[in-house]
């Protein structure tokens, strides 16, 4: 199978560089300089991955990745000069699936992009299209979670990480497990994000969320979703 890549940069000279290398080791390349095109590539032409720059003129990478998340949870590798955590948990809480850092080579580029769609396409192998927790139902096929039938709104990575959870429900699974299967190769710098995240998540789904009934911590260990 081809996949079909948008490469979105206002950089003309990194375009070429990499659709001629990406197309070379057998991606089918798409190109957009700027945010709304790319926005236009994406509904006409729907990509496997969306590879992103963050600093674009007019819409920035950022604006950009949030318009792709109102339509699609297709896989977004963001290239950014910046190395923050606060940069890297604002793209976690747009959904964002990797990151390189500028300068990058292009065989690395490909390694990122051939990681991110095995992993994307593993989660959704034999997957079962809803899970029911208690009071909760994920529907991984629509990307949409129900509390007590009533829509909860959550970014996606709060969607991937409580439905690693629900493929599990009542097991114990680690931080490390969790963070690996949610932030894939980013594991190292998202360590510090994830008892954040179960912290949104606790604010959506609990009834009470300083004692939580479902979403569980198991001390020294990692977290549980129970019914």
């Amino acid at each position: 199978m081809t996949h079909k890549i948008l490469v979105v940069d206002d950089d003309e000279t990194l375009l070429r560089f990499v659709s001629e290398y990406m197309t070379r080791e057998g991606f089918q390349l798409l190109t957009a300089d700027r945010g709304t095109l790319a926005l236009r590539q994406l509904y006409e032409e729907r990509p496997d991955l969306i590879v992103l720059d963050v600093m674009m003129p007019g819409m920035d990478g950022w604006e950009v990745c949030a318009r792709v998340r109102e339509l699609t949870d297709v896989p977004v590798v963001m290239l950014t000069a910046k190395t923050s955590e606060a940069d890297k948990l604002r793209g976690f809480r747009l959904g964002v699936d990797d990151y390189i850092t500028k300068p990058f080579s292009l065989a690395e580029l490909a390694a990122r992009i051939r990681a991110v769609l095995s992993r994307s396409a593993t989660q959704r192998e034999g997957e079962p299209a809803v899970y029911t927790v208690g009071p909760l139902l994920i529907d991984v096929r629509r990307r949409e979670i129900l509390r007590e039938n009533e829509p909860v709104a959550v970014t996606p990575t709060e969607f991937r990480l409580l439905s690693a959870l629900a493929r599990r429900a009542g097991q114990a699974v680690s931080q490390e497990d969790l963070v690996t299967e949610v932030w894939g190769s980013l594991r190292q710098e998202s360590s510090s994000a994830l008892r954040r995240y179960i912290w949104f998540l606790r604010q959506k789904i609990e009834e009470d969320p300083d004692n939580p009934r479902h979403l569980m911590t198991v001390r020294g260990f990692g977290y549980r979703l129970e019914a």
